[in-house]
């Protein structure tokens, strides 16, 4: 079967690494792709927006494409899976309306509190004197959320007054994020360690992958700025057996009977990012309704499983009948940025060290890259993915940053403790 990949990031390279080792798979099509994506064997890019839907569409059919996986949240947002389904073709994702879990905020918020999810308290604002006045009242720090999309930067965690202030005015304006930004939810800052948590969903079932934990911060010690995510790795400790129960019994579980309820029946990726306190009890920080980026990249290394049939199970509601299997080894990436981000950056710097030969279990997938007369280029602010697998997650962390040293361009900047709550963990409970 000929499979469709929409996006053009790291999670998409992964993917597309993932669906074209299926036995199923006569090849995969990435729209558009990146540098990494046009030299996988059994993939081929096509210069087809991911936000163009009329043009996949076309793709699509002129392709005789048996199945689209959508990458990013744009074009779910947007109602590609809805448009897709309409034309006669198996698109795996949630329909636009079920989209906006992610999509919207200030609606998860509402479906949150509807159905007795665990989650932050919050206020939603579109009036900056109101926004002023409930931030008086609750003080700082303080996590503010643009409502709509902002590609990963629209969460700022303030530590000051005046930082909270001064984002609220940013946001509310228009002139940092535009639309995104017209609308904000304001959420009270919880303390604890931070987990993802996937879940492939078809309306009341789910089928599980490992746990994982994403690294926001840019720089070491968890500072800086927020990103899209530095890096992550596979499992995450903190999801302990009791923890994952919890999750599935107080988040995952009435999220899928809310969805229904609601008449937003969900297939598709279903991404809870957790904060996990002290005693192990989960809150929902905010929902994806797709695969995390850089979760993606280790969470793919360890499926062992064949990714095609999990997700036309999905598609056929009949997802009681698979069950993944993972390698029981820890994964760890690590992401190779551009300097500046996730501020401005400079595009088109060429990246040596792609040729080297790299040990077993270790890959790198590419995000922001593009080709240009032959080499490959920076062209976005996380560039490169640096994944290794390890008998333990120092292990698999020691051989991330081996492979990291191979590769690099000027300008080029990544932390250097991805995975350090594990590895603190082990250190102090090495039997474990």
């Amino acid at each position: 079967m000929k499979i469709l990949v929409i996006g053009g990031g790291g999670r998409e390279h992964a993917l597309a690494w993932k669906l074209a080792a299926s036995p199923r798979t006569t090849e995969v099509l990435v729209a558009p792709g990146n540098a990494g994506t046009a030299r996988e064997p059994g993939c081929r890019n096509v210069p087809v927006s991911a936000e163009n839907i009329d043009a996949l569409l076309d793709l699509a059919q002129s392709e005789s494409v048996a199945l689209t996986v959508v990458g990013p949240e744009a074009p779910l947002a947007a109602g590609i899976v809805d448009r897709f389904e309409a034309a006669g073709l198996r698109c795996f994702g949630p329909r636009q309306a079920a989209a906006q879990l992610e999509a919207s905020k200030a609606f998860a918020k509402e479906f949150f509190i509807r159905h007795g999810i665990p989650t932050a308290a919050s206020g939603v604002f579109t009036d900056l004197a109101d926004a002023r006045a409930y931030l008086q009242r609750v003080g700082v720090p303080i996590v503010i959320k643009a409502d709509g999309l902002a590609a990963g930067k629209g969460v700022v965690i303030a530590q000051t007054m005046d930082e909270a202030e001064q984002t609220l005015a940013d946001m509310l304006s228009g002139t940092v994020l535009g639309g995104a930004g017209s609308r904000v939810v304001i959420e009270e800052f919880l303390q604890g360690e931070e987990a993802s948590f996937i879940v492939i969903a078809s309306g009341d079932r789910a089928v599980e992958f490992a746990s994982s934990q994403d690294h926001k911060a840019a720089h070491d010690g968890d500072t800086g700025p927020n990103t899209g995510g530095m890096g992550a790795y596979s499992p995450a400790p903190v999801v302990t057996a009791e923890v994952r129960e919890r999750v599935l019994e107080r988040v995952i579980e009435p999220t899928l009977r809310g969805l229904a309820a609601d008449g937003l029946p969900f297939c598709g990726f279903l991404y809870a990012g957790l904060m996990i306190d002290a005693d192990g009890n989960p809150k929902v920080l905010e929902y994806n309704c797709r695969l995390g980026d850089p979760e993606t990249q280790p969470l793919l290394m360890r499926l062992e499983s064949d990714l095609v049939e999990l997700l036309e199970a999905a598609l056929d509601q009949r997802l009681d009948q698979v069950e993944p299997s993972w390698d029981m080894r820890p994964c760890l990436g690590v992401v190779m940025a551009a300097g500046g981000y996730p501020g401005s950056y400079e595009k088109g710097k060429s990246i040596r060290g792609l040729d080297v030969e790299l040990p077993a279990d270790t890959k790198v997938f590419h995000a922001g890259t593009a080709e240009r007369d032959g080499a490959v280029v920076t062209s976005g602010g996380r560039v490169l993915c640096v994944c290794a697998k390890g008998d333990t997650v120092a292990d698999a962390q020691s051989r991330a940053y081996e492979a990291v040293k191979k590769v690099g361009w000027d300008g080029e900047f990544h932390r250097s403790d991805i995975g350090h709550r594990a590895v603190r963990r082990e250190t102090m409970n090495p039997t474990a």
